[in-house]
């Protein structure tokens, strides 16, 4: 099946043309602003179906508008009529389209174009009004605040926000790229001609200015965003795209002594704390136990052994464990337990608590087992 893109470079473009490249069976016809005439005429000859992505939505001159969103389109019909090609149009539209500006004028001409040349021709079109659509390779400084924002709060630039009560109606570019990968599923044949892409965030600007922050702060206490929240969760790995390339990497507080070092790495309010444990060979570390707080212990690297014994019982209990064979091991409240590193390497375990340590309410007893 041969896929024709217009709009290839453009934000919506270029996450769905990667998507098409995972299906080795489709033939990917690109075309952008700087592809020739020649192209356009081949790939609409010998197009199955066609992604109408190209448009403006930010001229220097607004009769651009028009050209942009209404003329070419009118080229791109035309070449598939002088070929005959019956094949379905998707087009990109925008909620705009209602409105009576110049950007909502030329996007409801581009559909009724759209629309007459369905009924002219008996080609199946389908028309997308998009909302704003957020996400990896969003344009900065153009024409999406969310991306903006991501940029310049990740870049440690100063963001703007004129009114924070103002509504957003978002859509993720994960989601709309399987809305449009959709259109190509055999069993859907009878979709409407007007489709949305589906969920569609409602959030106040300020709201989404906090977030951002929030996710900057996170990198010094540790925290994550709430992954039970789709907005939430989408907005972060749209922030993380706009990181400088000299930024991926942070440190953490290491907490060294002569038996080696215990790091914090995450933490959550609902979901527990992850923390990395270096003891040295021979070092014991532990001899404590917890009320309520339970943990899990994963040895990664080195040789260990933990034991457990019962608060106010004499019984210990040994687990030998080693990073040749990942087990896990729940360490329930009322025992008290250590850890002691039995190999000749840096004994190396992954620990996670079912909450972040608190200072003054820490639910750790020391006794020796």
């Amino acid at each position: 099946m041969k896929i024709l893109v217009t709009g290839a470079k453009g934000f919506i473009g270029q996450n769905l043309i990667e998507r098409l490249k995972e299906n080795k069976e489709l033939t990917i016809f690109p075309y952008d602003i700087d592809s020739s005439p020649e192209e356009l005429d081949k790939y609409t000859k010998e197009c199955d179906f066609v992604y109408h992505l190209a448009g403006v939505n930010r001229p220097k001159d607004e009769k651009e508008f028009l050209e942009g969103n209404f003329g070419f389109t009118s080229v791109l019909l035309n070449h598939l009529k002088k070929h005959k090609n019956k094949s379905p149009v998707m087009i990109s539209s925008s909620i705009q389209a209602v409105r009576d500006n110049p950007y909502g004028i030329s996007k409801k001409a581009g559909e009724e174009l759209m629309l007459e040349y369905e009924k002219e021709t008996g080609a199946k079109v389908y028309i997308f009004r998009f909302e704003n659509v957020f996400g990896k390779w969003a344009r900065p400084n153009y024409n999406s605040a969310v991306a903006t924002f991501s940029y310049n709060i990740a870049n440690d630039l100063p963001i703007t926000v004129n009114d924070p009560d103002v509504d957003m109606q978002l859509i993720y570019i994960d989601d709309v790229v399987d809305s449009l990968l959709s259109l190509l599923d055999k069993n859907n044949p009878n979709l409407p001609t007007y489709l949305q892409v589906t969920p569609v965030y409602k959030v106040k600007l300020g709201y989404i200015a906090e977030l951002l922050y929030l996710f900057k702060e996170s990198r010094q206490n540790l925290t994550v965003p709430k992954l039970d929240d789709g907005f939430e969760k989408k907005l972060y790995s749209n922030y993380l795209s706009y990181l400088p390339k000299d930024k991926f990497i942070y440190d953490l507080k290491m907490n060294v002594d002569n038996r080696g070092s215990f790091t914090e790495f995450i933490r959550t309010i609902d979901r527990g704390q992850f923390s990395v444990n270096v003891a040295k060979p021979g070092i014991t570390k532990g001899n404590h136990w917890h009320h309520t707080k339970n943990e899990k212990f994963l040895v990664v690297s080195g040789k260990a052994i933990i034991r457990f014994r019962k608060v106010n019982t004499d019984e210990i209990i040994e687990y030998h464990v080693s990073g040749d064979k990942l087990q896990v091991l729940d360490i329930a409240p009322g025992y008290t337990h250590n850890i002691e590193n039995i190999g000749d390497t840096d004994l190396v375990t992954v620990m996670w608590a079912n909450e972040p340590f608190d200072k003054n309410n820490p639910d750790t007893i020391y006794e020796e087992v």
